[in-house]
Order: structure tokens, then C-alpha cells, then sequence
């Protein structure tokens, strides 16, 4: 009787070990790949589809920032929109932080450009996903300040939708005059 005890519970604790072993491999595999991918990303080169279906939330990050340099905003923006409300806490306040980073850097570009309605609503977005991104980690320290450039970056737009309407001769005007310094870009 103990003979057969003693039997099953080398063969059951090898059983585990063996399972234990397989679900290691498998997790060193997955973490191998999606390693690769984003290093295929940071080389400037995009990744197919396919490989992000079953994919961890990083690598869709990883894509959404590739696609941001690329200008190529509505498909960053559909990248993290697919992976907005997955993974831990600090996942989703990371994606909702670049999701907001997306928005703001096309709403500079088109301020630039003088298209300040466009610009407007696309600020507005940026505000929204700063503050669902704080909502969920109020420490985030860059999405307090981007959500500052964002909130200084709508007033001064206001302004100068409010001139164009009394008729004003038409000037330039800087956006980020009442900021004091320039600010270097999205951390």
C-alpha cells in the first residue's frame, strides 16, 4: 500500500513538473515572438495582421507607435482600439495614453495647417483619452502633462477661430503662445 503511494506521487509530481515545463516553453515562445515582431518594428518595418490576432496587448502598442511615425493615424488608432480594454490596469492606461498622443499629434499638424475646426474636435479626443488614462492610474506623469499641452493648445484654437469670424485681416498666430517655452514633443 505504501509502495503504490509512493508510486503515484512520483508519477503525479512528474506529471505536474512535465505540464509546468510545457506551459514555460510555450510563454518563452510567445514572449520570443512578440519580441521579434517589435523589433521588426523598430526597424522600421511593419508587421502583417495576422500575427497581432492573437497577439499580447504590447505588440499592438508596439505597431500603434510604429504607425504614429509613420503618420498613418487611422490605423493607428484602429491598432489600440483593439486592445483599449485588455490586459492590466497600466495596459489600458498606456493605451488610452497613446490613443490620446495619436489625437493630439494630428490635431497639432492640422492646427498648423490652419484647419481648426478639424483640429478642435481631435484636441477634445486627445482630453478625453488623457483623462481615462489618469482615471485608471492617476500617477501617469506624461499623461498629466499631455493632457496640460492639450488643454492650452484648445483655448489659444478658440481664439483664433474667434478672430477669423470678426473679420480680421487674416495672420498668423502662433498656437503655443500662452505656454511659456515650447513644448519638445510628446514624451
Amino acid at each position: 500500500m505504501i509502495k503504490a503511494i509512493r508510486h503515484y506521487t512520483i508519477w503525479g509530481g512528474l506529471a505536474i513538473a512535465v505540464v509546468i515545463t510545457l506551459q514555460s516553453v510555450f510563454s518563452y515562445y510567445q514572449i520570443a515572438t512578440s519580441n521579434q515582431f517589435i523589433l521588426q518594428l523598430n526597424q522600421g518595418k511593419d508587421i502583417e495582421l495576422e500575427a497581432l490576432k492573437k497577439s499580447v496587448p504590447e505588440l499592438h502598442l508596439a505597431r500603434a507607435s510604429y504607425l504614429k511615425k509613420k503618420h498613418r493615424y487611422k490605423e493607428a488608432q484602429a491598432s489600440l482600439s483593439q486592445v483599449i480594454n485588455q490586459g492590466s490596469q497600466k495596459i489600458q492606461a498606456i493605451s488610452r495614453y497613446n490613443l490620446g498622443n495619436v489625437y493630439l499629434e494630428q490635431a497639432i499638424e492640422l492646427a498648423e495647417s490652419m484647419q481648426i475646426n478639424e483640429a478642435t474636435a481631435l484636441t477634445a479626443l486627445a482630453k478625453q483619452a488623457y483623462r481615462q488614462a489618469l482615471a485608471l492610474d492617476s500617477r501617469y506623469w506624461d499623461a498629466k502633462y499631455n493632457l496640460e499641452v492639450a488643454m492650452r493648445l484648445l483655448p489659444e484654437m478658440d481664439r483664433i477661430v474667434m478672430e477669423k469670424d470678426d473679420h480680421i485681416p487674416e495672420k498668423k498666430a502662433k498656437l503655443w503662445a500662452t505656454v511659456p517655452g515650447f513644448p519638445r514633443g510628446l514624451p
